[in-house]
């Protein structure tokens, strides 16, 4: 029996260790004006198949503090993320760090478009050390930054700048910031300036391959080194190759070619390498899916499918499986089903589920009350709404900050009586707002009985969409017109 206990102790005691083995990175923050707000801390999943992940989400305490925690064994770039508003920076494993947002006017969103004109989440460190991977990056991209700036004639295309002139700034970044004895920055500083040449049309695309691509090992787990290689195969290969036409290529895609597509992309020298080879020909057949007009998309994903499943390099199965992810969530996010199982409140506060207007028309009004062209567009509506048939349905939804906006612009106003359908409250559930891609006020979403969007953009009512909408019916008693012409 001692020996049973003994046994079930380490047992309980190697899976705590285990368990917090998958979380070895701290963030302990305080938000000074933040309670009660979501805090996500999201990822990159690698840099071909541009999957966000996300790491770890809470909720600001009534004491303003907070805690994420996520798990790596290479230094990451993350982002944290609260409502619209976002901020990144690197993390190392083992570490904790203790941050600050300071007093942050949320209500920026209500003024102007920060999707078009973004505001920085302001992320302040504390207790940070001088060799901190972000104070050492961030010296890096000053200083090539400012280089450039103080130099731009120099590095202007139009006057042929001469390579001495890009010698002379990778000479200013090695004096200012030398090796640190970090081999994460210090790839940082050697991939940054390489990507650097590259754009400045310093260094061709081949002489860039030869120097940092062949013949050397692919660093899958540096996001830097990933990034590079993202740039330097960008379309090389899904648009046509020398002496393979884009067509040729389509065709094998179509019919699940995988040997002859990976082989005969080698004829190219700078794929002679079996892993490069395979590792763009996933680049290319992610850019492929996006090109219709050559490609069939749900073959470019059997194809993907096919080489997750052939490959033997783990970690290209794990981006094609990452690319696959992505491309379902991209199609899901664009004219395919619509999830409507949530809930917000009405003008009432009693809650209200989308789900129990599915086998209607649905058409969707994200509006701001505070928002003149957004009152404008509803007044449209209130024209058309009695004319409308049984099959349609219309919803507002405000997302305006405050509920009370709401309350005040349909309780209280000698106009709101007549906006007599449902009305809800986005009651703060930005992750909503993000699944329907809102980026402006007003905005207009239909979804036909089956659950699906109609439409990529929606028109509003303004623009004649509600005088012959999809869900009106056809009179079948009109009688025919006559027509001047008979045959």
């Amino acid at each position: 029996m001692k020996k049973l206990f003994v046994f079930i102790t380490l047992s309980i005691l190697l899976s705590s260790a285990n368990a917090q083995s998958h979380k070895n990175i701290t963030i302990k923050g305080t938000a000074l004006n933040g309670q009660g707000r979501k805090v996500e801390l999201l990822r990159v999943a690698d840099q071909i198949s541009q999957l966000e992940k996300t790491l770890d989400t809470c909720l600001i305490g009534d004491d303003r503090h907070f805690d994420l925690r996520c798990w790596s064994n290479y230094p990451m770039l993350v982002t944290m993320q609260i409502e619209n508003y976002s901020q990144s920076f690197y993390v190392e494993p083992g570490k904790d760090y203790e941050v600050v947002i300071p007093s942050f006017n949320w209500n920026i969103d209500e003024s102007r478009n920060i999707f078009l004109a973004p505001e920085t989440l302001p992320v302040v460190f504390t207790n940070t050390a001088p060799d901190d991977i972000n104070i050492l990056i961030d010296s890096i991209d000053r200083v090539i930054a400012s280089f450039i700036e103080n130099n731009y004639f120099y590095f202007d295309q139009k006057f042929k700048p001469s390579p001495y002139y890009f010698d002379s700034l990778v000479a200013t970044v090695n004096r200012l910031c030398p090796d640190s004895g970090n081999d994460f920055v210090d790839r940082y500083k050697l991939f940054q300036l390489a990507s650097t040449k590259y754009s400045l049309k310093f260094a061709s695309r081949k002489g860039m391959i030869n120097t940092y691509i062949k013949n050397n090992p692919i660093l899958y787990h540096d996001e830097n080194y990933m990034a590079l290689f993202a740039t330097l195969y960008a379309n090389s290969i899904s648009k046509g190759l020398k002496g393979i036409p884009v067509h040729r290529l389509a065709h094998w895609v179509y019919n699940l070619d995988l040997d002859t597509y990976i082989d005969s992309i080698g004829t190219d020298p700078l794929l002679r390498h079996e892993q490069v080879r395979e590792l763009a020909a996933l680049q290319a057949l992610q850019e492929s899916y996006y090109n219709f007009r050559y490609y069939d998309a749900d073959m470019v994903v059997k194809m993907i499918e096919k080489l997750a499943q052939r490959t033997k390099f783990a970690e290209h199965r794990t981006i094609a499986n990452n690319i696959l992810e992505n491309l379902h969530k991209s199609d899901n996010e664009k004219v395919q089903e619509r999830n409507l199982d949530f809930s917000l409140p009405d003008v009432d506060k009693k809650m209200m589920s989308l789900n129990s207007l599915k086998g209607k028309w649905i058409y969707i009004a994200f509006v701001r009350v505070s928002d003149p062209f957004s009152v404008s567009e509803v007044e449209t509506m209130a024209h058309f709404h009695n004319n409308n048939s049984d099959d349609v349905v219309f919803v507002t939804i405000d997302c305006d900050r405050e509920f009370q906006k709401m309350f005040h612009f349909l309780k209280n106003s000698r106009h709101g009586a007549k906006y007599d359908w449902p009305w809800l409250h986005f009651n703060g559930n930005y992750d909503l707002l993000r699944h329907f891609q809102i980026t402006a006020y007003p905005w207009f979403v239909l979804i036909n009985p089956d659950g699906k969007i109609a439409y990529d953009i929606t028109p509003a009512p303004s623009s004649g969409f509600l005088v012959s909408p999809p869900w009106s019916k056809p009179d079948n008693d009109e009688t025919p017109k006559s027509h001047l012409f008979k045959n």
